[in-house]
């Protein structure tokens, strides 16, 4: 924006204006001569002055107008659907819209002064090159399609349109994303590629044929083959002149049922080949609509295999009736209707207290001779078979029968067949086991009369070791129990030093709010106190002040904001962990001197906020131990993911400390160690530190990923 004009210079500037004017025409300036003329020149200066306050006023409305205007130009620029980016002849961006630093996946202050084909795909950055340098040279507008793949946005597909100025210093570029489009395209070709090839090889024969001349417009290479006419010689003839329908009357009664019922099926229609070969077929035809035409298409399938395959169906029929009543244990057959269609004669003797039994539901039949609920069990057993062809053999089956009042034993299994008449049934095999498991029940029982004794006198035997196991079992107790009250004291000392470090933290951030941001406040309002004394006394010093004034006021937001950062960064919820990270050890550096050099693996990012959170945390916590105590002069942080784990390891060059334990003064003050093996712990991870005096310390924390998770739940499972 233009810089508004000072008060003080302008009145300035127009007096001298007017001083110079009184000079250069002496006889305006004259005193005047009598009090008429003092009295009119009054008049003048008042309306003069009245017409100049208009003037200033309708001034003032067209500076408002104009910066409404702009303010309204800016909207539309920032937020336009697609991406205006100004360019320089060599490709350097000038300016760019909100929309399209938000197309290429970077910030908009990135973005100016860097070329824009280090935004493409670096194989298309020479053809974007030559594009350009055409623009500049034709001076008209010219278009390009190609892809956008910088930045944290996905690789986008994108029109750009560039248009050089008139001075030919720049050019405006329009980037438009036709990504969605581009697919929408891929995916209309694709699919008319399967269209075509699932009608080229297609097992049936297929006609295109058009609804108002009747005649064929194509056909796919099985109904050649079906006809034994070539392609070329069906297009253009009607169905009864290549032998399908018998004349052209039958011909065009299908083409009327086909415009009243949008279908046609025919079965059991002749068909003759060009070398005389007949046979039959099966005819379907539909009329639809394809764009803005009509189209009927007929399929027609070879069916003569088929009533082959009937008449073999007839004549084994009665093979199959024969089959079951030979058969040397009980069958009978269950149809699709669910009524009993055949009893072989081993099966009948079952079913004799049944009347009648062929014909009647099968439901009724098994309720008859068994109890309601081992009924209902059969009858679910067979409906499911019958449904879904899943074979199903029983396990041992008894239960009393409701005609006999006796206990029985049988062996039973199902099976879905197609029965001679082309539906489905089911076939029962069974066998009445009641005498063979009565005499392996007596067996059983004399075996385990002798082997009772056996049993006792291992039982006597275990006692005696149970007995010795209960006293050892007792020992054992009285040794976790001493280990657990230790561990009682070891939660208890750490409770107490966790309370500590958070005094000591609290005292620090106050101690800091006192000596830094109050400090800096009353500095603020010294400096408000003496703007509002000095600004009438002394102007020329008040920008001095201001800018005094804005130092510290910066001054307090840097230390608020470092304050934020500390107690919880936003980053890591807007940004994720990988920029927070990087921003943290730029700090760091900056404020250490240490250099530290950082690995992520990007699939960090897909983690879970606990998961994120705690590795901000221990990289904070471990590099600022370093900073206080390692004095080393290079750290190296690395993230990984290994076989579903996420690993994360900082090593550092300082001189390390002992981490066997046995300096117990200094252990107990290692409260940072502790708070981040209680964080790992806390999300399931574990947590490791090797260091020795004089030696480089390695922090490792391994959290199971995604994978991981699902691998270790699988494996519990």
């Amino acid at each position: 924006m233009p810089k508004k004009p000072n008060n003080e210079d302008t009145d300035a500037a127009l007096r001298r204006r007017a001083e110079r004017h009184a000079k250069e025409n002496p006889a305006k300036s004259a005193a005047p001569n009598s009090e008429t003329d003092i009295r009119r020149m009054l008049h003048e200066l008042e309306v003069h002055q009245i017409e100049l306050e208009m003037q200033n006023a309708e001034l003032r409305r067209a500076r408002d107008d104009a910066e409404t205007q702009r303010d309204l130009y800016t909207d539309l620029y920032d937020f336009a659907p697609v991406g205006y980016f100004t360019l320089a002849p060599d490709g350097i961006i000038r300016l760019v819209n909100l929309t399209g630093s938000l197309l290429v996946g970077v910030d908009r202050a990135k973005l100016a002064g860097r070329s824009f084909s280090l935004l493409l795909s670096p194989d298309l950055r020479a053809d974007f090159k030559a594009f350009l340098e055409r623009a500049f040279w034709e001076g008209s507008k010219q278009s390009i399609d190609t892809m956008i793949t910088s930045g944290s946005a996905p690789p986008r597909i994108v029109n750009i349109k560039v248009l050089s100025s008139a001075n030919g210093e720049e050019c405006s570029a329009v980037v438009m994303d036709i990504t969605e489009r581009t697919q929408a395209e891929d995916q209309v070709m694709a699919s008319e590629i399967r269209y075509r090839r699932l009608f080229e090889a297609a097992h049936d024969g297929v006609l295109l044929i058009d609804p108002e001349t009747c005649k064929i417009t194509d056909a796919n290479p099985f109904m050649t083959k079906l006809l034994g006419y070539p392609r070329e010689q069906l297009i253009g003839k009607e169905l009864f002149e290549i032998g399908l329908l018998k004349d052209e009357a039958a011909s065009r009664e299908m083409f009327r049922n086909l415009k009243m019922d949008h279908e046609v099926r025919y079965e059991d229609l002749p068909l003759e080949s060009e070398d005389g070969r007949h046979q039959e077929v099966e005819v379907v035809a539909n009329l639809y609509q394809e764009g803005n035409h009509s189209v009927i298409q007929c399929n027609i399938r070879d069916i003569t295999a088929r009533k082959l395959a009937e008449d073999m169906s007839r004549r084994s029929g009665i093979l199959f009736t024969s089959l079951i009543q030979q058969a040397p244990v009980g069958v009978y057959v269950v149809g699709a209707d669910f009524r009993m269609q055949q009893v072989n004669p081993t099966a009948m003797a079952v079913f004799q207290s049944v009347d009648p039994l062929i014909g009647r539901d099968f439901s009724e039949i098994v309720r008859v001779l068994w109890p309601r609920r081992a009924a209902d069990q059969i009858v679910r057993k067979f409906r499911h078979t019958l449904k879904t062809g899943e074979p199903y053999r029983s396990p041992a089956f008894s239960e009393r029968r409701r005609d006999l009042g006796t206990k029985e034993f049988y062996e039973w299994q199902i099976q879905r067949v197609t029965l001679p008449d082309d539906e489905y049934g089911v076939v029962c095999f069974f066998e009445n086991t009641t005498e063979r498991v009565q005499a392996e029940a007596a067996r059983l029982r004399m075996e385990v009369l002798s082997a009772s004794n056996l049993k006792l006198k291992g039982q006597i035997v275990r006692r005696q070791a149970v007995e010795a196991d209960l006293r050892s079992s007792r020992l054992e107790q009285s040794r976790l129990l001493k280990q657990s009250r230790r561990q009682e004291v070891r939660l208890r000392d750490l409770s107490h030093r966790l309370l500590h470090a958070q005094e000591d933290e609290r005292k620090r951030i106050s101690r800091e709010l006192h000596d830094v941001i109050i400090q800096t406040l009353v500095g603020i309002n010294v400096h408000m106190a003496a703007l509002s004394s000095g600004a009438v006394t002394n102007p020329r010093s008040l920008q001095k002040k201001v800018e005094s004034t804005h130092e510290l006021v910066s001054k307090a937001v840097d230390i608020v904001h470092r304050f934020a950062r500390e107690l919880r960064p936003t980053m890591l919820e807007e940004l994720g962990l990988i920029p927070t990270l990087q921003a943290f050890l730029k700090q760091f550096m900056e404020e250490t001197g240490i250099r530290v050099r950082l690995k992520v693996f990007a699939g960090i990012e897909q983690s879970k906020d606990t998961v994120r959170t705690g590795l901000f945390r221990i990289a904070q916590e471990a590099l600022t131990n370093v900073a206080r105590h390692a004095k080393a002069s290079q750290v190296e942080v690395n993230i990984r993911l290994v076989d579903g784990v996420i690993r994360m390891e900082i090593k550092d060059d300082g001189q390390g400390f002992d981490n066997t334990g046995t300096s117990t003064g200094k252990r107990k003050n290692r409260l940072g160690l502790l708070g981040m093996r209680e964080r790992v712990e806390m999300i399931g991870g574990v947590f490791q530190v090797e260091s020795a005096p004089g030696e480089p310390t390695v922090i490792r924390v391994e959290l199971p990923g995604e994978n991981g998770a699902k691998k270790k739940a699988r494996k519990k499972g």
